[in-house]
């Protein structure tokens, strides 16, 4: 019988804490429609991000002035909102 290669519940938060270091911290400044808001990033760059599934699924709302977590793409303009602060 062939051994199988399982991965160890410590694989999975490491990678778990890997996503929370990509995550930047922003101010919501502007609401738009659809779930989409224009952040102020950390940095003083203005991004357009969106509401993550997870966030849709439980309704949490996020409003003007909140702080959130936001992950952003690879190219920097567009990022999703996974946390409120």
């Amino acid at each position: 019988m062939a051994k199988r290669f399982m991965r160890s519940p410590r694989d999975s938060r490491a990678e778990n804490t890997e996503k929370q270091e990509k995550g930047v911290l922003a101010t919501i400044t502007e609401a738009l429609p659809n779930a989409m808001f224009r952040a102020e990033l950390g940095d003083g760059k203005i991004a357009l991000v969106y509401l993550s599934g997870r966030m849709h699924l439980h309704k949490i709302r996020v409003l003007v002035g909140d702080k959130v977590r936001v992950e952003m793409d690879q190219y920097g303009e567009r990022g999703r909102i996974v946390k409120r602060l």
